[in-house]
Parts: structure tokens; sequence; C-alpha cells
């Protein structure tokens, strides 16, 4: 990803969270939500992770469909070998067609490449889509569990894990 794919990673990130969490995050907190001050956190983000993070784009054509984020781990305890998806977000239009799992294979591969031996994410609990995907794709639950306040609500998080 380069400073020039930020827009497009922002108005896939909003348009993903929209679609992910409606249901289970506040609709106003979702509602709120906007592509322009994503843009200005994605570029912030670009610029202070340096060569930590690295971020993947898919495109179909000439656009953004899908991006992904990860990089060392950030949980108390994360070892070395221990890298965290940070985020993985499909355009809602582009959900079903193996966006997702494409992007989720390239993390993989990168992950290992790089000396990672465990691979982490954080998903909500009722995101059962999402479990259902990260299941399919060979990450299970490790029995970590977060509280997340985000928009006035509580809501809890689950850590799935997989050996790379």
């Amino acid at each position: 990803m380069a400073d020039a794919d930020c827009a497009a990673v922002a108005a896939v990130r909003v348009a993903g969270w929209r679609f992910a969490y409606r249901g289970l995050l506040p609709d106003a907190y979702l509602d709120a939500m906007s592509v322009e001050a994503d843009t200005d956190a994605r570029r912030e983000h670009l610029a202070r992770a340096g060569d930590r993070t690295v971020h993947l784009v898919a495109e179909a054509g000439e656009e953004v469909v899908g991006w992904a984020a990860f990089g060392p781990g950030r949980d108390p305890g994360a070892g070395p070998g221990d890298a965290e998806l940070y985020a993985l977000y499909v355009r809602p239009d582009a959900a079903g067609t193996g966006v997702g799992r494409a992007l989720t294979g390239e993390v993989l591969a990168r992950a290992a490449g790089l000396g990672f031996g465990r691979l982490s994410l954080w998903v909500l609990e009722g995101n059962a889509r999402g479990r259902r995907f990260y299941a399919k794709a060979g990450f299970v639950p490790d029995g970590a569990r977060e509280p997340w306040e985000v928009g006035g609500r509580t809501v809890m998080e689950l850590r799935y894990a997989r050996a790379l």
C-alpha cells in the first residue's frame, strides 16, 4: 500500500465496517464514520508504521476492493515469532468473491516468509460471518477474550490464532 492508496483503502474500511458490524455496533457510530477522516488516519498509520507493518491491497481492474494489514503481535506476552492480523476488509460488493481468501493467503505466506511462526487476530464475538471465515482459514479461538468499548457500547472480542 502506498500513500496514493489511502483514500481507496479508507473507503473499503468504512464500507467494510458498516457491512460487517451493522447490528453489532451502534448505528450512530457506523453512520458517523467518514472516509475523509479515515483517509487521514490511514496516512498517519502508514507514515508511523515504517517497515514493521505490511499493508496489502486487492484490486479488481484498477479499483481497490480489499485491504489487509499485519505486523508484530501487539498483545502482552507476544514474542518475536508472533504476528497479528490487524485488519482485513473487503468492499461489500466483493464479499464472497474470493478477495478475502486471496488476501488471507497472501498474509499467511508473507508472515511466514518474514519468519513469524504464529498469526493471531481479534474478531467480534457476535460477528458470525467473520468467525466462520477465519475458521475456514485455519484460525481457532485460543481462549483470550477482551471487552472493547466502541460508540458507547461494550462488545466482546475473541482472539483467534493459527500456526504458520
